[in-house]
């Protein structure tokens, strides 16, 4: 069965399971920081840092930890609510990223840790150029399944059918107009399947189905995983994109 569901239902889907994304969404890996740092030009340590569509904290929590100065920017109701419970010693603002409520070249870096789709670039970029400092970076990253693992591919298939089409975030394009960086890394984590089924329905396309359809489909795929994984336990492999754009010293300024 198929469910078509709207980007901006799914976008504020969140909300409703905010303790569960904090809890089984993956971090970061390290090397995403590292790539951040050199491709900006700039270490993180003492780094004025806004994460936008920073959702429970997952990279502004990495990102204090590397000596950034985060601020946290949140649309959603329940996710800075999470956000506070999980990281009081971190501001946090209200707001999208299409309109980011913070001073004009204020920043080192604008961070969206698996956001920028969420966004609408002909306004955020305008947006982000204009809190940063002449020559501060924009930086985007994502985690993805990785494809080229056989039983990712195969779920990813069976998602597809049961949802339909674009249950991932891929193929997430930078904006035209800035000069990037990119580059992919790919990693894993050992988690047991219930960790891995849990993380699965953090995904907005499951919050927005409700949990008797999403339950439905989960019940099944444990069965499909046990035989993959008898033990109960599997390396969960991602697909990280990271693309980082300097903000240049004129031009691409428009008030957002």
């Amino acid at each position: 069965m198929t469910y078509n569901i709207p980007s901006h239902e799914r976008a504020l889907a969140f909300d409703r399971a905010a303790d569960a994304y904090a809890a089984y969404r993956p971090q970061y890996p390290a090397a995403v920081f590292e790539t951040v740092e050199e491709f900006s030009g700039r270490r993180l340590a003492g780094a004025r840092v806004a994460d936008v569509g920073t959702g429970t904290g997952i990279a502004a929590r990495q990102l204090r930890e590397r000596g950034a100065l985060v601020v946290g920017v949140e649309p959603g109701a329940g996710m800075a609510a999470q956000f506070r419970r999980e990281l009081p010693g971190i501001p946090l603002v209200r707001g999208d990223g299409n309109r980011l409520p913070l001073a004009d070249g204020s920043l080192d870096l604008v961070s969206y840790a698996q956001s920028w789709h969420w966004t609408d670039p002909a306004r955020a970029v305008p947006s982000a150029l204009r809190v940063l400092r002449p020559g501060g970076a924009l930086a985007l990253w994502w985690n993805d399944p990785d494809p080229s693992v056989p039983w990712v591919t195969e779920q990813a298939a069976r998602i597809e059918q049961w949802l339909g089409p674009g249950f991932y975030v891929s193929n997430v394009e930078t904006p035209a107009g800035l000069c990037w960086k990119t580059r992919t890394l790919r990693w894993s984590r050992r988690v047991s399947v219930d960790v891995h089924l849990a993380k699965l329905a953090t995904h907005s396309a499951f919050i927005v189905l409700g949990e008797r359809r999403a339950s439905a489909f989960l019940g099944a795929e444990r069965k499909h995983l046990a035989r993959h994984f008898p033990d109960g336990e599997l390396d969960e492999p991602y697909v990280t994109s990271v693309a980082v754009a300097l903000r240049p010293a004129q031009g691409l300024f428009l008030s957002g």
